[in-house]
């Protein structure tokens, strides 16, 4: 499975902590934008997911409101990166709000490219 579908606050800590790099993708099933970017979201982690290195996740804001209030998403779709379990900025953005397909695909190629390299490296989390 490409992509890492959330299903509680423990399950997200434990993927950030088991994961050098997350892409979290905060979504509502309600939300239009987030329908629409989600086939391309699916192609990026089929592209770059590495197990242990890079992972991509969906987190539904209206099933993890805690998970949601704690990284203050305000907007749908809202795609958060992690390094190392904290959250990092890519290509000089902390977090992409919308459906902003070039910003995600420029931050998903950034880390998969650092993920590879530090998995033909053999470092490890």
């Amino acid at each position: 499975m490409a992509i890492h579908h959330v299903s509680s606050a423990d399950d997200f800590t434990s993927l950030l902590g088991s994961t050098m790099y997350v892409v979290a993708d905060f979504y509502a099933d309600w939300c239009g934008p987030c329908k629409a970017i989600a086939p391309s979201y699916e192609k990026l982690a089929e592209k770059h997911s590495i197990p242990q290195y890079m992972a991509f996740a969906k987190v539904d804001v209206d099933n993890l409101q805690e998970v949601s209030a704690e990284y203050g998403v305000s907007a749908m779709p809202t795609f958060m990166f992690f390094k190392e379990g904290k959250q990092v900025a890519v290509n000089g953005q902390a977090l992409i709000r919308g459906a902003d397909l070039k910003s995600l695909n420029a931050a998903a190629e950034k880390l998969g490219k650092l993920a590879a390299e530090k998995k033909e490296a053999g470092v490890k989390l």
